[in-house]
């Protein structure tokens, strides 16, 4: 989906394929949506039956589908806007972050600023227990092996409360509060 427009599927021209999941920041509990041409459709369904991808009550499954394409697409715009305005913090706190900052979608990754004295593992796990907010750790980029990210991905459950409740936490554990 990337940024959220009326045609997306001009950025998509070339693909042969595209895999759009429903769940994450459309809210859906599962399923996702393949796109391709007929032959290509025909072996991904012959491929999903071989490895046991049968499924019973699908038709539940997509009225799911279904309703987050039709309610909730237009909504990824706040989460867009709420990533960007915790990666801006976190790059004001001294984070440090890839692409100069700049973030596209619904996810933010961030390092832990040079003279933190606190680990990423700890971050998240202190976080998860003391504010009830869930990151994770242990990413990459290439050509940025030796800094482990963080990646952070606003959804239907995080609204702007929560996006400061992340950066009370992340500020508070850092200043070694709690210690």
């Amino acid at each position: 989906w990337g940024r959220v427009e009326r045609n997306s599927c001009v950025h998509y021209t070339g693909a042969d394929s595209i895999s759009i999941c429903l769940s994450k920041g459309l809210g859906a509990p599962l399923g996702s949506v393949l796109v391709g041409e007929s032959e290509f459709i025909r072996l991904a369904r012959r491929a999903r039956k071989r490895c046991g991808g049968g499924m019973r009550q699908a038709g539940v499954v997509a009225a799911m589908g279904l309703y987050a394409l039709q309610n909730n697409v237009q909504r990824l715009a706040e989460d867009h806007l709420r990533a960007k305005r915790l990666a801006h913090a976190l790059g004001a706190m001294g984070f440090i972050l890839p692409r100069d900052g700049q973030v596209d979608t619904n996810l933010v990754f961030f390092a832990l600023p040079k003279d933190a004295d606190i680990s990423v593992s700890e971050l998240c796990e202190r976080l998860d227990r003391e504010y009830g907010v869930k990151i994770g750790g242990g990413y990459s980029r290439p050509g940025d092996r030796n800094i482990n990210y963080i990646r952070a991905a606003t959804n239907m459950g995080v609204d702007d409360e929560g996006i400061e409740r992340t950066l009370e936490g992340i500020e508070w554990i850092l200043s070694g509060g709690g210690k």
